[in-house]
């Protein structure tokens, strides 16, 4: 089969490919020169939108008198659920953008420079693009969730899984009701929305993202069977999931520091949680690399029809070498040794190797573990409220020595 070389030209469509730089909140940054395409308004951003939702909270709860001391069970600098989710959560979240963009933006163009896509299906490419720009730029999308955090993140969710029955610098519980502070009024009407805006439009990402791939699965792909990333081609895909690092980061953060507030201030054991952590990564692998599940049709394709010809290319060769070598049909000068048929051997016998060892999947268990074990990093300090810091070094050195 002749395939045609790399097609590098990209339409604009393609060229102009990414989950982040579009949506309302975008150009809202951008009139504000808190964003741009580079990395250079990066900082300022995470700084500005940090001390919105941090800094008056602390301010608020010095003028109560409930940033440190008695007052109250739980003062705001020993909340670490709060520290967690704005000084590290958040700019992990927003850091996250510029590394998914750099990561994500030749994503399309891949598809066509390694000639995966045929030249009678670009214009699908080509949709597939833009049906992802509009979703990322939808004005109606972005004001939904703001009504969803407002509606139910804050009053609902947070005050039901995060905020902790007892008295604290954000308010008191008083007949089984939190009746806020000032400092919970900010808390609940600028600080948690701003955060939980930022979260739900990653999810909202993720979905684009996953939308984009399934429809550049139903293009018939021109996938390799023996190329060396065992994926047909496709091998890219794993690379890029590593950009949502940040993003995993950022909900493991999340996730330890409610479980921290709980473990400190309510009593409870991180053992009573690990339903909710096994979960927690499970929920956070299908969202990363759920989506790549869609090309496994195409690959188990690709597989099967590269088993059937080079299997039949195979034993073409290995009977023409047992015929030439072994029935008496090589000429009388050639000599074995220094043929380069032993070596066309070898080759072969590589090229169906990588056949068989192909995933129908883009991605391997190395990329699982990995991805896994980024979103529970930040819970591991929780270890020690089970074994103290000496006795957990002490079994470390034990394993190492």
């Amino acid at each position: 089969m002749n395939r045609p070389g790399p097609t590098i030209e990209s339409s604009e469509a393609v060229e102009d490919f990414s989950l982040v730089l579009g949506g309302p909140l975008f150009q809202m940054f951008w009139r504000a020169y808190l964003s741009s395409k580079g990395q250079e308004m990066l900082r300022r951003r995470i700084i500005v939108i940090t001390a919105i939702s941090w800094l008056p909270l602390l301010l608020l709860s010095v003028l109560r008198g409930t940033a440190w001391g008695n007052l109250v069970s739980l003062p705001f600098l020993y909340d670490i659920d709060a520290h967690a989710r704005f000084l590290i959560s958040m700019p992990l979240l927003i850091w996250a953008e510029i590394i998914v963009h750099e990561r994500m933006r030749n994503v399309a163009r891949h598809f066509i420079e390694r000639s995966l896509i045929p030249n009678h299906a670009r214009q699908q490419l080509d949709r597939a693009v833009a049906s992802a720009n509009r979703l990322r730029d939808s004005i109606v999308a972005e004001v939904l969730m703001a009504v969803l955090v407002y509606g139910v993140g804050v009053f609902v969710i947070w005050r039901s899984h995060a905020a902790l029955e007892l008295s604290s610098w954000y308010g008191t519980v008083e007949n089984g009701r939190l009746h806020l502070s000032f400092a919970g009024w900010w808390l609940a009407l600028v600080s948690l929305p701003t955060f939980q805006f930022l979260l739900l439009r990653w999810h909202y990402r993720l979905f684009i993202w996953a939308r984009f791939l399934w429809q550049v699965s139903r293009i018939q792909l021109d996938l390799i069977p023996t190329h060396p990333d065992r994926s047909g081609g496709l091998g890219f895909l794993a690379n890029v999931s590593y950009a949502f690092v940040p993003l995993l980061l950022a909900v493991g953060a999340l996730l330890a520091g409610t479980l921290a507030n709980k473990i400190l201030y309510a009593g409870a054991r991180l053992v009573d949680f690990k339903v909710e952590i096994i979960g927690l990564v499970a929920v956070i692998l299908i969202f990363v690399l759920g989506p790549l599940l869609v090309f496994g049709p195409q690959l188990e394709r690709a597989r099967r029809r590269g088993r059937r010809e080079y299997g039949a290319l195979a034993e073409r060769y290995v009977r023409q070498f047992d015929i030439k070598w072994l029935r008496g049909g090589a000429p009388p000068e050639e000599v074995l040794i220094g043929s380069g048929d032993i070596q066309s051997l070898a080759d072969l016998d590589n090229s169906y190797r990588i056949i068989r060892e192909m995933k129908w999947v883009p991605f391997d268990t190395r990329t699982v573990l990995h991805l896994g074990v980024t979103t529970v990093a930040p819970m591991f300090p929780l270890v020690l409220t089970i074994v103290p810091f000496s006795e957990l070094v002490d079994r470390l050195l034990k394993v190492v020595f």
